[in-house]
C-alpha cells in the first residue's frame, strides 16, 4: 500500500537541465547524442531478443531529464516547450527501434501524461516524480481482447468496496507491461450510457495500480514488431486499488482520454516521421553501396523517382506534424489536426519501410534485415492509438458532419 499523504515518496526533484533554454537545433543534437550512445553497439538489438527494455534504459533517461520535457520542473521536469518534446519525439523515431520509441513514448507522453494533468499532488508525489527520474516504469492499459478503439465497449471495471475498488478484467498489448510498476487503466466505475460511434461514454475512469498488488498478472506477448516495448496482456482478478488512486474524479476518463488520446496521436505522427527519416537514410546507403548491371541501383531513374516521392512526403509531414501541434497548443478538442498527422505520417513510414525492403531484394526479407524490423515496425503504428480507418471517420465527421 501507498505511504500516508504528506509523506516523502522519493527525494527531492534534480535540478533542472538546460534542454528548455537550448533553440531546437542545439536540443535535437544533444538528444540525438544521448540516444545514440544508449542503443549503440548490440544493445538495442539485446533489448530486441529480451523483448523488454531494462531498468538501466530508464534511469539513463531519468538521468539526463529526458522523461519529463514537457513536465514542470517541481515535478522533476525540465518546463520545456511542446516544441521540444516534438523534437526529441522525431530523434526517437530517428533510432530506428519501434519498440524503444514506443516504450519510451508510453512512459512519458502517454500514462504519465494523465498524472501530469489530472493526478493528486499526492499521486504526482508518489508515482510521477520517481517515473520521471526513470526510477519507476509506468504503462497505459486501455485496449481490451474485445475493446480497442470503442471506450464504450470497456469491461473492466472498479467496483467501489468502502473506501477502495476491487478492479477486475483483462487488458491486452499493454506497452511496458512485462516491465511496469503501475498501470495507468482505464475502467468502468459506474453504468451509463453509450449511444452510437461517437457517443461520450459514462462511468469511466482511470485508476492508478500498482504491478506489485495481489491480483495483477503480467504474461508478456510476442508480437510482430515492437519487440522490445513489453507487450503484454495484463488480468486483474479483484484487485483492492486504495479510493486515492484515482485520476482526477471517478466518471471523468471520457474526458480526460479525449484529450490525452490526442497527444498520444501527436506523438505518434512526430516518431513516425523521424522513422521515414531514418528509414530514407538506410535505403540510401543500400542504393549507393549496392550495383547492378555495372551501375549504382542509386543511378537507376525508377528507384530514383520513388525515393523522391517519399522524400518529398516526408517533408510535408514533417510540416503537418508541426502544424498540428500548433493547433494542439491553441485550438479547443477535438484537434482534426492530430488525426490527420497521425494518420498521413505513419501510412507513409509504413510505405517507406515497404519501398526500403524492395529495394534491399532479398537481403531485406532476412528476419535479422534492418529492412524487416523497420517493416514490422510499422504496421504497429498504423493500429496504434486508434487505426486509420477510425482517423478516417474523426476526419470526414469534422468536414462533412460540422454542420
Amino acid at each position: 500500500m501507498a505511504a500516508e499523504p504528506g509523506s516523502p515518496a522519493v527525494p527531492a526533484a534534480p535540478a533542472p537541465p538546460a534542454w528548455a533554454t537550448m533553440g531546437q537545433e542545439e536540443f535535437r543534437l544533444a538528444a540525438r547524442a544521448v540516444l545514440a550512445e544508449l542503443t549503440g553497439g548490440q544493445a538495442a538489438e539485446q533489448w530486441e531478443r529480451d523483448r523488454a527494455l531494462p531498468h538501466s534504459v530508464w534511469r539513463v533517461l531519468g538521468e539526463n531529464q529526458l522523461l519529463g520535457l514537457g513536465y514542470p520542473e517541481h515535478l522533476g521536469g525540465s518546463g520545456a516547450s511542446l516544441t521540444h518534446s516534438m523534437t526529441f519525439l522525431t530523434e526517437l523515431g530517428r533510432t530506428g527501434f519501434g519498440g524503444f520509441r514506443t516504450a519510451v513514448a508510453v512512459h512519458s507522453y502517454m500514462a504519465n501524461h494523465y498524472l501530469g494533468q489530472h493526478g493528486s499532488p499526492w499521486l504526482q508525489q508518489q508515482y510521477l516524480v520517481p517515473a520521471l527520474a526513470g526510477l519507476k516504469v509506468a504503462a497505459l492499459a486501455i485496449t481490451e481482447p474485445d475493446a480497442g478503439s470503442d471506450l464504450a465497449a470497456l469491461s473492466t471495471r472498479a467496483t467501489p468496496d468502502g473506501e477502495s475498488f476491487l478492479v477486475s478484467g483483462v487488458k491486452s498489448m499493454v506497452v511496458n507491461g512485462s516491465v511496469a510498476d503501475y498501470y495507468v487503466l482505464a475502467c468502468r466505475t459506474s453504468d451509463g450510457a453509450s449511444v452510437g460511434i461517437r457517443s461520450k461514454p459514462a462511468g469511466i475512469s482511470l485508476l492508478v495500480v500498482d504491478a506489485g498488488l495481489p491480483g495483477v498478472t503480467a504474461v508478456p506477448q510476442h508480437t510482430l514488431g515492437w519487440r522490445s516495448a513489453g507487450a503484454a496482456t495484463v488480468t486483474f482478478d479483484g484487485v483492492r486499488v486504495d479510493g486515492r488512486q484515482v485520476i482526477g474524479r471517478a466518471g471523468a476518463g471520457f474526458y480526460q482520454l479525449l484529450y490525452g488520446l490526442q497527444y498520444e496521436r501527436l506523438a505518434a505522427a512526430a516518431m513516425a516521421v523521424g522513422g521515414t527519416e531514418y528509414c530514407l537514410q538506410v535505403l540510401g546507403d543500400q542504393l549507393r553501396r549496392r550495383s547492378a548491371h555495372g551501375r549504382q541501383l542509386a543511378e537507376f531513374q525508377a528507384v530514383r523517382h520513388r525515393v523522391a516521392a517519399l522524400a518529398t512526403e516526408a517533408a510535408a509531414a514533417r510540416e503537418l506534424v508541426a502544424h498540428a501541434a500548433r493547433c494542439f497548443e491553441s485550438a479547443s478538442l477535438p484537434v482534426t489536426e492530430c488525426s490527420m498527422a497521425k494518420v498521413y505520417a505513419t501510412e507513409l513510414a509504413s510505405r517507406a519501410a515497404d519501398a526500403c525492403l524492395q529495394l534491399h531484394g532479398s537481403a531485406g526479407y532476412l528476419e535479422d534485415a534492418i529492412a524487416a524490423r523497420l517493416l514490422r515496425d510499422t504496421r504497429a503504428a498504423t493500429i496504434a492509438a486508434g487505426p486509420t480507418e477510425v482517423m478516417y471517420d474523426l476526419i470526414a465527421s469534422s468536414v462533412l458532419d460540422a454542420g
